[in-house]
């Protein structure tokens, strides 16, 4: 299955992913933007991409943490916060580069609240080295 059937699929935890994977992107590309920022890009490439689970050593305590953003709904309320955090960045400290960021968590959250909702079961993209849709379908 490739790209294209994951966009058919109708599985809001993919679009969510995508979505934290654009603000990964611009993350990347505004690093000065501030360490709250980073550190919310850190937690994310590790939720969200599985590949880095992978090839990156981690602890026993660490992969025990990320193992509770499997579910949709601790998904859906990281996102929140993370995307309360961007907004009162944007807002209180006037960075402005921050307002992508903030709406593609916003939207990666309202992605996985559906999923949640749906009772979807939750899927990784093929393209961050996750199963995608074909075992769920």
């Amino acid at each position: 299955m490739g790209l294209a059937d994951e966009f058919r699929s109708g599985n809001f935890s993919l679009y969510g992913q995508w979505q934290v994977n654009l603000n990964q992107n611009s993350s990347a590309l505004n690093v000065w933007l501030g360490f709250n920022r980073q550190i919310i890009a850190f937690l994310l490439i590790f939720i969200e991409i599985p590949l880095c689970l992978k090839f990156c050593p981690t602890s026993e305590k660490f992969d025990n943490f990320l193992k509770q953003f499997q579910n949709s709904y601790y998904r859906a309320v990281a996102y929140i916060v993370f995307a309360v955090i961007m907004w009162l960045a944007t807002f209180l400290a006037n960075r402005t580069l921050q307002i992508v960021n903030a709406l593609l968590l916003t939207a990666a959250a309202a992605s996985y609240t559906i999923s949640a909702l749906r009772h979807q079961t939750p899927a990784s993209s093929t393209i961050t080295g996750g199963t995608g849709v074909s075992t769920i379908v």
